[in-house]
This record gives C-alpha cells, sequence and structure tokens, in this order.
C-alpha cells in the first residue's frame, strides 16, 4: 500500500479553505438610507409641522441593462442595508397601486464604502 505524504495533503485543503472562504464573503460596500412617505397631513396650518413619515417598501435593485439584482424590504422605521459589489445600479422602489409613488434612482458603489441614499414616496395626499 502506498502512504499519501501528509503535509502535501495538508498544505492542499488549508489552500482550498482559504480559497472557499474569500468567495462567499460579503462585500464591504453597498447601499443604504431610508424610505419616506408625505405628505401625510391632509391640511397643513400655518406653523405647524408635518413632517414625512418613514414608510416600509419593497425596494429591487437593477443592473444598468434592467436585470434585477436583488429585492429586499426595508424595516418598519423605512431604513435599508443591500450589501453590493462596486459598480452602477439602479433602485426601483415598488408600489402595487400607482399611489403611492416614487421614482427609480440610479446610484453608484464605492468600493468598501456604502452609498447613501432617501427614497421619497408620494402619498398623493394633496
Amino acid at each position: 500500500m502506498k502512504k499519501i505524504p501528509f503535509i502535501p495533503v495538508i498544505l492542499m485543503l488549508a489552500v482550498l479553505t482559504a480559497c472557499s472562504a474569500n468567495s462567499s464573503t460579503t462585500p464591504d460596500s453597498g447601499v443604504e438610507g431610508k424610505v419616506l412617505i408625505g405628505p401625510v397631513c391632509p391640511v397643513e396650518q400655518q406653523g405647524e409641522t408635518c413632517p414625512d413619515r418613514p414608510y416600509q417598501a419593497t425596494l429591487t435593485v437593477n443592473n444598468p441593462k434592467g436585470e434585477k439584482i436583488v429585492q429586499t424590504e426595508t424595516d418598519e422605521d423605512g431604513k435599508f442595508k443591500i450589501p453590493l459589489e462596486p459598480g452602477s445600479y439602479i433602485l426601483v422602489p415598488e408600489s402595487t397601486d400607482m399611489i403611492p409613488f416614487a421614482s427609480e434612482q440610479p446610484f453608484t458603489v464605492a468600493e468598501g464604502k456604502y452609498t447613501q441614499l432617501t427614497v421619497a414616496f408620494d402619498s398623493g395626499i394633496r
């Protein structure tokens, strides 16, 4: 019976383990921000403020060709954080009806940074 040298086998396993660990890491870049909806008061009085409120929404990130990369839902405070590789993307706020509505936002992710975005949904209240 032929013996396999012990040291080369351990080195090979160490290299394979290191390679697989690096390929599954989460990028340290992406997009994050908040989603707001407004106006939320049907009638504003002079001297009174009626700030936009956080809004829980579904967001889709597409590449510049319009292909879906990822879809996520914001938390109850309207906050989101999506890890992405550096590059150009389009954030698409999803809506099941015509109102509320928010516009698509193109954005760029730089290496090692999170791009900050605020998504403003129009409630339709006038």
